[in-house]
């Protein structure tokens, strides 16, 4: 599947199939009017999920807390939590954001290698991954999958892609860079790719997600911006791990000023932000703590005292015990159901 972002407004990525967790269509009779009645007296209970992983002052993960331990508020306001679980089994939804733009070129072997140990390792049974490619455009590699091999065979396919073509190399904005030098001004659509990766894939999904991006957290060129990117992604309830990666050669020894973006997006979402350079032992070593954190976190549920779903962002605050850090999304947008 093939999506040029220059008619993304217009088309967006394909329409997807229905979710295999939709309502099954009822072939019943009409109720009578009796039964009517009764089923108007319904209650919408919200209730809202928050996931997290907490580390103590050494900053090694805490596996072993429970209700009592945590307080949460919402807009500052003291909310009683309801559930509280160690979620290590549950299902995982992972999507893969790979940066194709020439300022990978000579790092994306070295992603592919890496990237495909650490799915064989992640992915159990009932998980499930995707990856897309951004670049000049948004490719969508492989779809959901549990199979660690598509996913692996998928990303060994994916090529560098600039304005000068497959593999192109040179100065940035001279045919070989993050800038391209004909058609529409777009280089890296990062922003662009986060957006649809949260609106067309994640937020039809339920339970434990996670979005991890390797890129240098440049963009270039993208029809949104990085609230737009952040909104998104809170709103599909996705964590966004960003591994920082590129070769600073590329920058001819100016470096590149993708962290402050990237540190935004994580910190706004739970996530994290892990600088690697273009080091395979420090990618390894990043792989391996997000997989630790995905496999080490909690889930808190409470019915907010703020019954309103009017698509405000409420802001959240979770604490848990003295001293220690808790690694939460910064809060949520109260939409109703059917948004």
């Amino acid at each position: 599947m093939f999506f040029g972002l220059p008619s993304l407004s217009a088309l967006g990525w394909a329409q997807l199939a229905p979710s295999p967790d939709a309502p099954p269509v009822s072939n019943a009779p009409a109720p009578s009017p009796d039964e009517q009645s009764v089923a108007t007296f319904k209650v919408n209970v919200n209730l809202v999920d928050v996931f997290f992983t907490v580390k103590d002052k050494q900053g090694n993960l805490v596996p072993h807390l429970n209700k009592d331990d945590c307080t949460i508020t919402e807009d500052k306001v003291p909310q009683k939590l309801k559930n509280f679980v160690a979620e290590t089994n549950q299902p995982l939804t992972l999507g893969i954001l790979l940066d194709t733009s020439g300022s990978q070129t000579n790092v994306l072997s070295l992603e592919q290698d890496v990237g495909g140990q650490f799915l064989s390792r992640v992915l159990r049974q009932k998980d499930e991954a995707f990856l897309i490619s951004f670049d000049v455009n948004v490719d969508m590699l492989q779809d959901f999958t549990n199979s660690p091999r598509l996913l692996t065979r998928a990303m060994s396919k994916a090529e560098i892609n600039t304005a000068g073509g497959n593999g192109a190399g040179g100065i940035p904005g001279a045919g070989g860079g993050t800038v391209p030098t004909r058609g529409t001004p777009k280089g890296t659509v990062l922003y662009d790719a986060v957006y649809l990766a949260s609106n067309e894939k994640l937020n039809q999904e339920t339970g434990r997600k996670a979005m991890i991006l390797l890129t240098d957290g440049e963009d270039e060129g993208s029809d949104h911006r990085i609230q737009d990117a952040i909104a998104a992604a809170q709103k599909s309830n996705a964590l966004v791990y960003v591994i920082l990666i590129a070769d600073r050669g590329f920058y001819g020894g100016f470096g590149y000023s993708g962290y402050s973006a990237m540190k935004k997006l994580t910190d706004e979402t739970g996530g994290r932000l892990i600088d690697v350079g273009n080091n395979g032992k420090k990618l390894e070593a990043a792989f391996q703590q997000i997989e630790d954190e995905l496999r080490t976190q909690y889930v808190a549920s409470y019915t907010p005292l703020n019954t309103k779903l009017d698509g405000t962002f409420r802001h959240l605050g979770l604490t848990c015990g003295d001293g220690m850090k808790v690694q939460v999304r910064k809060g949520y947008f109260a939409v109703p159901p059917q948004e």
